[in-house]
Parts: structure tokens; C-alpha cells; sequence
């Protein structure tokens, strides 16, 4: 954990090894608790949550036959907003991540389910179940920190590209299925080193135009077709769930891993890691979202982040019975157990966005009265000499370390 021993306020600095090891063996012990104990209650609940999305879906799609009457388009796009929000964050998600393999449904299992997302499941659960959940929070590993287009960390050099992180995250929250898709094809560095022609991307690629090709037809064909005169209305149905859909999918992501105080780590960092530390850095790479048992629901339980980081196969409606086991073993061993309600997670995740797309130290150190100065030294720093944009950025980084 090196990255964070550099620290000033280090939040490990009181733990020996030997206590990282308990904290291991802890949580595995809370893990085969769980493991022991899946039965039959919790084979009903996913069923029964899934049959619940099912009726939504077809009741909002049926209501949105009639779009073109006001009061039965806000009615059938706030239902399939919520029946796209559930199939992506409750099911399709937690199914993916093997969850409730265990039940030998083949209808209900991470090898054969296919969600209701522009990403083909298989690339998915590749970028997703394999990578961020090995490397969590590891610059450099871990792409969901920031997707590959934004600065996520202070020790990251700032060039005037991040001024333009705020829109493009904003951009990427409302389109964010088509830019999980790009993700999980890896494109930027597909195209960066001009490997569009390799056969295996290729190939990926391919699956991914088909998903988004049967998506389309779905949604925005299909669909306002069953219309008629409505055509155009349901339409711009579809296309509101989807981006509310998206919207809640993106925010609810930021507020597990990006508000202010969640750590990140440096590749070396994870050299030689034991189980222990694994563990640890998912307990200080994680954040939760407190709220009613309707809202876990429907952020997939990923307002329990920290106990999904932990153990991610497990089932996610066992994740609030186990909290209050993981926030006494925060407590016992000195550690910040991560958790504020949901308007104040997002708050804090994109104060940090904002913050990140400026030199360190320009937003701490500006204020209404130096504003015009500190707009000014900005400016050289993005238009300037080499020379002096390094200088004004060095100012920067050690007047914030002043304060």
C-alpha cells in the first residue's frame, strides 16, 4: 500500500501486518457465512424481482401503445425508466457476476443471460468481473476509474485536455451504455496503436455493432412501430428511459468508487499483495450510499458497494444483513466505513471531477476575490510556454500544500 504510506494522513499507518491478516480472515469468515447459508429465500427473491421487471416493462410498453395522450406517456416512460433500471442494476448486473449461479438455473445464470445493455455480456463480465474487481481502484489497471478519460488522482500530470473533463463525463453519463461498450472494447488503445485490424477486435467489435444493431430495432424501431400514429412519441419514450437509465447507472458507479476521501493506488503498490491487503484495498476503495431498502433495490445493492468490493458473488440482497458486521470491523480496526446519502455521494463525486480538471490546487486556492487573478495564471497555464505553464503549476500544487 504504498501510495498511501506517502500520505500525510495515511489511514493505514496504525495497522501492522498482522492485523491485515485478521481483517482477511474475518471477512472470509462473514463470506462462508453467507456461502452456508444461500437457500431457497433467496432464490425467490431474485425471481421474484425478476418477474416484477418483467410486468413493469410490459405494462410501461402497453401504457406507451397510447404515448401520444401526455398523462399515458409520463406514465409508460417513468415505468420503463424503472424497468430499464432494475434489469441493469438488481439483474442483469448481479446475474452476470455469477451471483446466483449456485441455483442451477440456466435461466438465471451468468453464462447464459444477456441484459438489456449496449455491452455484450461476455465482453462485460471480461472488463468488469476479471479487471476492476482484480484491480480495483489501480490507476493504470483498473478502467473503470474514470474510463480512460479522466483524471482521477492528483499525482496524475494535468494538461489543458482535463479542463474538458466535467462536459465529456456529463456526455458519457447520458450515453453511458455506449460508453461501457467502447470500454469493454478497449478502443481508445485499439485506436491510439492501430490495431483496428487485429482479427480477435475485430470480432469484438463485430458483437458489439450487433447488440447496439438489436437494441436499435427494439427500442426505436420495433416498438413506436406497435405505435402507429404514436410512432414519434414512444419513440422519445424509449430514448428518455434509456438515458435516465443511463443517468442513474453512471451516478450510482461514481458514488461507489469517486467521492472525495475514497483512496486510489499506484500499480506498484499491489506488488506481492496478500489476501488481506486485497481486502483492504477494497474496504478503502469503496464508498456506500445510505438510503431506504426501495433505493438499494434499485441501484442493485451497489449502495452497498463496500460489501460487494468485498465479495461480489455473493447475493446482493444478503449484502444489507452483513453491513452491519463490516462497519464494526471498520470501527475496530480505525477505518473510515464510507457512507452518505445520494444526493451528497454525487455532490462530493462531481466536486471531485471538477477539481481534477484543473491544476492541483486551483480550485482550493480561488476565491471570489482572486477569481479574475486565478482565471488569468489558468489561462497562461493552458496557452502558455512550456516553461511557464511548469512554474505557474508548480505554485499551484505547493501554495494547496500550504493551506
Amino acid at each position: 500500500m504504498t501510495v498511501l504510506q506517502k500520505k500525510a494522513d495515511n489511514p493505514i499507518e496504525h495497522l501492522t501486518p498482522e492485523d491485515i491478516e485478521l481483517i482477511g480472515k474475518e471477512l472470509d469468515e462473514i463470506r462462508q457465512g453467507v456461502m452456508d447459508s444461500r437457500g431457497e429465500a433467496d432464490a425467490r427473491y431474485i425471481r421474484k424481482v425478476i418477474d416484477v421487471h418483467r410486468k413493469i416493462e410490459l405494462g410501461s410498453r402497453a401504457v406507451l401503445l397510447a404515448s401520444g395522450f401526455p398523462p399515458a406517456w409520463i406514465a409508460g416512460t417513468i415505468g420503463l425508466s424503472i424497468a430499464k433500471i432494475l434489469e441493469n442494476m438488481e439483474i442483469g448486473h448481479n446475474i452476470l457476476h455469477g451471483q446466483w449461479d449456485w441455483m442451477r438455473d440456466p435461466k438465471i445464470h451468468s453464462t447464459t443471460w444477456e441484459w438489456d445493455m449496449a455491452s455484450p455480456a461476455e465482453q462485460w463480465k471480461h472488463s468488469h468481473n476479471e479487471l476492476h474487481h482484480t484491480y480495483t481502484n489501480v490507476i493504470g489497471k483498473d478502467n473503470d476509474l474514470g474510463y480512460g478519460i479522466m483524471r482521477v488522482d492528483e499525482d496524475q500530470p494535468w494538461t489543458p485536455m482535463y479542463l474538458g473533463q466535467p462536459l465529456w463525463s456529463f456526455i458519457n453519463a447520458c450515453f453511458f451504455e455506449y460508453g461501457i461498450a467502447a470500454y469493454d472494447l478497449e478502443l481508445g488503445a485499439v485506436i491510439a496503436k492501430k490495431q483496428t485490424g487485429d482479427p480477435e477486435f475485430r470480432r469484438r467489435a463485430k458483437q458489439v455493432l450487433v447488440k447496439i444493431g438489436r437494441q436499435v430495432r427494439k427500442d426505436y424501431v420495433i416498438h413506436p412501430l406497435l405505435s402507429g400514429p404514436n410512432f414519434v412519441a414512444t419513440l422519445a419514450a424509449n430514448f428518455t428511459a434509456n438515458i435516465v437509465r443511463n443517468l442513474w447507472s453512471n451516478s450510482v458507479i461514481l458514488c461507489g468508487h469517486f467521492p472525495e476521501g475514497v483512496e486510489t493506488f499506484e500499480k506498484k503498490s499491489i506488488d506481492g499483495e496478500t489476501r488481506g491487503e486485497w481486502y483492504l484495498r477494497q474496504m478503502l476503495g469503496s464508498a456506500n450510499i445510505s438510503g431506504s431498502k426501495a433505493m438499494h433495490i434499485l441501484t442493485g445493492n451497489l449502495s452497498h458497494q463496500i460489501e460487494h468490493h468485498l465479495f461480489p458473488d455473493l447475493p446482493s440482497n444478503r449484502y444489507a444483513e452483513i453491513a452491519p458486521k463490516i462497519r464494526d470491523l471498520f470501527d475496530r480496526y480505525g477505518l473510515n466505513y464510507h457512507t452518505a446519502p445520494l444526493p451528497q455521494q454525487v455532490a462530493s463525486a462531481w466536486h471531485k471531477i471538477i477539481r481534477l480538471s484543473l491544476p492541483n490546487g486551483w480550485l482550493q486556492n480561488t476565491t471570489a476575490r482572486n477569481l479574475p487573478t486565478q482565471l488569468g495564471k489558468l489561462w497562461k497555464m493552458t496557452t502558455g510556454k512550456p516553461r511557464v505553464r511548469r512554474v505557474l503549476l508548480r505554485e499551484q500544487a505547493a501554495m494547496a500544500a500550504a493551506a
